[in-house]
């Protein structure tokens, strides 16, 4: 059995950024346990074709760490290369246990240590738990009627399955989110047949993506111009934040209008226009960018699905929609999303007394700052409940909790503490403040049901208010919400 003063569970952005803070504070001894053969993440994970982030590069980047891109938006081939070039130059690779499939943690309160069962590479003990798996690493696939008996071949895709030949072939992908919308323009061209199956639409806005020159590329490696255009991409963003939660009028014709236009401009036949318009706020769901999901909706090789034609049962030839037509195919994508809200730990985690993090969020996922809750010392969890973003990039709410973890145990070890804890009454005050909060903003009242909200119709998975706010109280740490013993 190891011993460490902190494990780090995922090897993804949140991973690393956690590894550079421990650093920053001195604690080097540390190991990141990494589930798959291969180190990244979800980036690393989803490589199906389309997968590109939807936030511009320079701000969808550690900050720590400037990158040449290639484009605005990067594709994942390119973001699995800054991956591997970020744990190289920081030398995480020796810091990694790969195949190391977290099982449960358990709270050793005679030791004051955490307790790390694998399912292949053994047992970890650890003084400082990090729990930085991410939001979207737990696929989920409805248990439609029939689903097993299907004779053909299905994948998620988190999963996707790239020795399968796709040319010629009659497929079914079943959701229409950010995935599917990535996904539908790369293939469809090489169908013989897809059936698209869209239970709710999204609004989408024009992708406003660019190849950047050798010239631009070079001035991106340089950290000061690097910093400038962070700078100016996050406040443009960060705008958004002002129709999400202050302006109706400004979130309409800022962004309503704009997503009607687009629709007007790229389909031609109005059917078409009606299917793909939501009945819902924009920003209640995520916005989608693509400039190309609506051209290759209108594929003549294309059959959109709305709600009214939907999944009765699967079969073993392929789908039986509820107009009772049958929909022959050779294989069924599952583009239908993630556990991001209940989920957000894939793992058993038992505190103080016995206490599970399940049983804790009970009614609803809930954490001071998203990252701390009492009765589970020593640990903090990455991207936790309402640490979403849905104007700016994820990475910087990451960093922003990496600056309270950092503060919170740099305190601790200050104090020559065995353990940091948040107290009951400082995360009652925080969680009735952030639900207090979201009432003011599009995804409570938006007139939409979407992966945000919990099973209790609590949003969870978002942050009420401007990143820069957020980042302003994780950096402002306050001894006085914790007790350490």
């Amino acid at each position: 059995m190891q011993q460490f003063t902190a494990i780090i569970i995922g090897s993804g952005f949140g991973g690393q950024a956690a590894a550079h803070y421990l650093r920053r504070i001195g604690v080097d001894d540390f190991l990141i346990l990494e589930r798959r053969p291969w180190i990244g993440g979800t980036w690393s994970q989803n490589s199906y074709p389309g997968a590109a982030v939807d936030v511009q590069s320079p701000l969808y980047s550690l900050s720590f760490e400037p990158y040449p891109w290639s484009q605005m938006f990067a594709e994942q081939h390119e973001l699995v290369e800054y991956t591997k070039y970020c744990i190289k130059k920081h030398k995480l690779d020796d810091k990694v246990r790969l195949n190391a499939d977290v099982q449960q943690v358990q709270w050793d309160e005679a030791r004051k240590l955490w307790v790390i069962d694998t399912s292949t590479q053994g047992q970890f003990l650890a003084k400082y738990l990090i729990n930085a798996s991410g939001p979207l690493s737990t696929p989920v696939i409805p248990n439609f009627k029939g689903r097993d008996t299907f004779e053909g071949t299905t994948w998620h895709t988190n999963n996707w399955n790239h020795d399968y030949p796709l040319e010629g072939k009659r497929v079914a992908i079943i959701g229409s989110g950010a995935s599917a919308a990535q996904v539908i323009p790369a293939i469809a061209p090489k169908l013989g047949k897809l059936h698209v199956f869209q239970r709710t639409p999204h609004w989408v806005l024009p992708r406003p993506d660019r190849v950047f020159k050798p010239w631009q590329r070079a001035l991106l490696g340089n950290k000061l111009i690097y910093k400038m255009l962070r700078t100016a991409i996050y406040w443009e963003l960060e705008l958004r934040m002002l129709g999400f939660k202050y302006s109706k009028l400004g979130l309409h014709l800022v962004a309503q209008r704009p997503a009607q236009q687009h629709i007007k401009a790229q389909l031609k036949d109005p059917k078409m226009q009606a299917a793909v318009t939501p009945d819902f706020t924009i920003g209640c769901k995520r916005i989608i960018l693509s400039s190309t999901l609506y051209p290759a909706l209108a594929r003549p090789n294309v059959s959109l699905h709305t709600k009214d034609d939907g999944i009765a049962e699967i079969n073993a030839r392929g789908i039986l929609t509820t107009k009772g037509e049958q929909v022959d195919v050779d294989a069924i994508v599952y583009a239908t999303g993630y556990d991001a809200t209940d989920g957000v730990i894939s793992y058993p985690v038992i505190g103080q007394g016995g206490t599970t993090v399940a049983q804790y969020w009970a009614e609803y996922p809930r954490a001071y700052l998203g990252t701390m809750m009492p009765g589970f010392p020593n640990l903090f969890v990455v991207t936790g409940p309402n640490t979403g973003i849905g104007h700016t990039s994820a990475i910087f709410v990451i960093e922003a909790q990496m600056e309270y973890i950092a503060r919170a145990i740099a305190a601790t070890e200050k104090k020559g503490a065995k353990t940091i804890e948040v107290t009951t009454q400082a995360e009652a005050d925080y969680t009735s403040m952030i639900h207090r909060e979201m009432k003011k903003t599009v995804w409570h009242w938006g007139g939409c049901n979407s992966w945000y909200k919990s099973k209790s119709g609590h949003v969870i998975a978002m942050f009420p208010g401007f990143s820069f706010t957020f980042r302003q109280m994780c950096k402002a740490f306050k001894p006085a919400h914790h007790r350490f013993s």
